[in-house]
């Protein structure tokens, strides 16, 4: 079975530029894909999409894994 991808993920402003900017090599600086996720109108689905499915790698939403991991945390603490 084909899984397709969200329908979200049409319209996010991320399909439209080279993917390694949001899965970047350890150290290297996210700034640049955060500051694509706060203008995309899908930030929040791409955020919830990441959360749900547990991804640990890249920026999702306007989030790093070291940001996501830190929400998980709170979460799990409220």
């Amino acid at each position: 079975e084909v899984l397709l991808p969200p329908d979200w993920t049409k319209r996010a402003l991320c399909a439209e530029v080279d993917p390694d900017l949001f899965f970047p090599e350890i150290g290297d600086d996210v700034a640049g894909a955060k500051r694509i996720c706060k203008a995309c109108d899908v930030r929040e689905e791409c955020l919830k999409y990441s959360l749900d499915n547990d991804e640990r790698f890249g920026v999702w939403g306007g989030l790093s894994e070291h940001n996501r991991r830190k929400l998980r945390a709170e979460r799990k603490l409220a």
